[in-house]
């Protein structure tokens, strides 16, 4: 079993480029296909925690419905968010990938080759 997950979504072009560079790099990533297995919310604040970041930071705008719900106003919390993301996860930008080297969003692909493991 791989070390390294992919959060993917098969039709973000910025996620099939990562996966794509992955395995031109020998990694075979186990391959999450979040929008069909949804998130925890435990699971969303482990990743959070590991990126060092919060909820706002992988929100996803574009092509969801952030701002009707009004998830893009200041002040929006964390929890409400990711409530949201939960409910709905579209809202979470991608891809998201994790190795033993760290966890990072990667926009652009190429911010995968830091998680790649040190023989790469």
């Amino acid at each position: 079993m791989s070390d390294v997950t992919i959060y993917h979504n098969p039709g973000c072009g910025t996620s099939r480029n990562t996966l794509a560079l992955l395995r031109e790099h020998g990694v075979e990533p186990v391959v999450v296909e979040y929008l069909k297995t949804g998130w925890t919310k435990p699971q969303l604040r482990d990743l959070l925690a590991r990126m060092g970041v919060s909820a706002r930071d992988i929100l996803r705008v574009r092509g969801t419905e952030a701002e009707t719900l009004g998830l893009t106003r200041p002040g929006v919390s964390d929890e409400v968010l990711i409530a949201a993301m939960v409910a709905d996860p579209k809202l979470v930008e991608r891809p998201i990938v994790v190795s033993p080297r760290g966890v990072a969003l990667c926009r652009p692909a190429d911010r995968a080759l830091d998680l790649l493991p040190a023989a790469q």
